[in-house]
C-alpha cells in the first residue's frame, strides 16, 4: 500500500467492579490483558465513568486502557467513548436518537452494541437488541459480539454444558442479519464494524455449583477489535487529571490515534482463541494507487485488484454489497510460476488476488480451518470502490 499501518489488537466493551453487574478489579482486568497479548483495552461500564476519574484510564505497561460508557436503558444499547461526563437514560429511556446526541455533543462518539441480541430463556437472560435503526449520527456498530453468538448456542442442557466449555469451538460467527444490515448501511455511509465481547466475568449457579461466564483471561483471547494506525503508538506519559488515585500513565495521544482509526474504518474484527490475526491486510489497487481498509479507491479505465495476506492459510470470502462474488479455494495453492498466466482468482495459501471492475463497497471474510470445519476467522471493514 502506499501508506504503511501499524496493526493492534484490543477487545472492546466489557465491565469491572465499577459497574453493579461485573466484579473483577481494574488492576486484575489489566494484568489479563497484558498476559493475552493485547495493544489496548476499551472499559465500558455501566452509566458510569469512574475508572476514569479515579485514573485508570491510560498507559499500563504495555497495555493502554480506555474508558468509555455502555449507555444501557431496557434495550438500544450504545458504547460512548470520548465523552466527559457520563450520560444516564432515565429521560432518554426510549429515544435513543437524543443520547446518541448527546455524546456527539460532547465531542463523543457512540458505537451501536450487541444489534442482535437475543439473550436465553433457558438461562434467564433477557434479550436486549437495538431495535431503531432510523437514528443518526452514530459512528459505528458491533458486528461479532462474543455474548451473543456464545448464548445462541444454549437451547437446552446438553448445548449449554458443551458450550461452556468448549466455548470457541462453539463460536459461529458473524450473524447474517447483523452483516446484511451492515453492509447496506455501508452503501450510503461509513459505519465501522467492531467486535465486542460484553464480558462481566458473570457467575451463574447451575446444579449447585458456580460457574463463571467468562474470566477475562479467556473472553481477551476471543473477539478482537484491530486498529490499523498511520502512527504508532507513542506511549507519551502525558499529563493525567488524577494520577495519584490510579495506575494509568498518560495516553491522551494514542488514545486519540484509536478513536481516529475507529472513525475512519480502518478496523478488522477476529477470533483469535486458535491463531492470531496479526498480518492480515486488505487493499485495492491499479498499480498507481492502493487503498487499505476503510479507505476509498476511485475506479477507473482499467481494471483494479483485490490483494490480500495472511498470516497462515485460510479460506477467503470477497464480499461486494452483501453479496459473496468469491471463494478462493479451500486447499493451499502454490505460488503462480514465472511466465505462467495467473488466473483471475488465485491464492497461494498466504495471500490471495482478484480482479475487479465494478463500483459497490467491499469486504473480506477469513475462515481458518480448525478440528476439520472452516471457521470464522476475520472479517474487514469495507473499501468503498467508486
Amino acid at each position: 500500500m502506499n501508506k504503511k499501518f501499524y496493526d493492534y489488537a484490543g477487545a472492546i466493551h466489557f465491565h469491572s467492579n465499577y459497574s453493579y453487574d461485573g466484579n473483577v478489579s481494574i488492576n486484575r482486568i489489566v494484568e489479563n490483558a497484558k498476559s493475552t497479548g493485547l495493544d489496548f483495552i476499551m472499559l465500558t461500564d455501566h452509566f458510569r465513568l469512574d475508572a476514569k476519574r479515579d485514573g485508570h484510564e491510560g498507559w499500563h505497561g504495555d497495555v493502554l486502557l480506555i474508558v468509555g460508557e455502555e449507555i444501557s436503558p431496557s434495550y438500544n444499547h450504545l458504547l460512548a467513548f470520548g465523552i466527559r461526563e457520563p450520560i444516564v437514560t432515565k429521560r432518554y429511556e426510549d429515544k435513543p436518537q437524543e443520547y446518541i446526541d448527546a455524546v456527539n455533543n460532547q465531542g463523543g462518539f457512540g458505537i451501536i452494541a450487541h444489534p442482535d441480541h437475543e439473550g436465553t430463556k433457558l438461562f434467564g437472560v433477557k434479550p436486549f437488541p437495538w431495535t431503531d435503526w432510523s437514528v443518526k449520527g452514530y459512528t459505528g456498530m458491533s458486528i461479532w459480539d462474543l455474548q451473543t453468538d456464545w448464548q445462541d448456542k444454549l437451547k437446552g442442557y446438553p448445548s449449554a454444558i458443551l458450550s461452556y466449555f468448549f466455548p470457541s469451538y462453539c463460536l459461529s460467527g458473524a450473524r447474517e442479519g447483523t452483516l446484511k444490515r451492515w453492509d447496506e448501511l455501508n452503501r450510503n455511509k461509513r459505519v465501522t464494524g467492531i467486535g465486542e465481547i460484553d464480558n462481566h466475568n458473570a457467575k451463574r449457579r447451575f446444579l449447585g455449583l458456580n460457574f463463571y461466564i467468562f474470566n477475562f483471561r479467556y473472553a481477551f483471547k476471543t473477539i478482537r477489535t484491530h486498529i490499523l494506525t498511520e502512527k504508532p503508538f507513542n506511549r507519551n506519559p502525558l499529563t493525567h487529571p488524577s494520577p495519584s488515585r490510579g495506575e494509568g500513565e498518560g495516553g491522551g495521544e494514542d488514545i486519540e490515534t484509536v478513536y481516529q482509526a475507529i472513525k475512519e474504518g480502518r478496523v478488522y474484527v477476529a477470533h483469535e482463541y486458535w491463531h492470531s490475526a496479526k498480518g492480515f491486510s486488505f487493499s485495492i489497487g491499479d498499480g498507481e494507487n492502493e487503498v487499505g481498509i476503510g479507505g476509498e479507491f476511485i475506479l477507473k479505465d482499467k481494471p483494479a485488484s483485490i490483494k490480500v495476506n495472511l498470516p497462515i492459510h485460510g479460506l477467503i470470502r470477497v464480499i461486494q454489497d452483501g453479496k459473496k462474488i468469491y471463494e478462493s479455494s479451500p486447499s493451499p495453492l502454490p505460488p503462480p510460476q514465472v511466465g505462467r498466466k495467473k488466473r483471475k482468482g488465485a491464492s497461494n495459501g498466504f495471500g490471495f488476488s482478484f480482479e475487479i471492475k465494478e463500483k459497490g463497497v467491499y469486504r473480506i471474510e477469513v475462515y481458518q480451518k480448525i478440528f476439520m470445519k472452516y471457521r470464522p476467522w476475520i472479517y474487514s471493514n469495507h473499501i468503498n470502490v467508486k
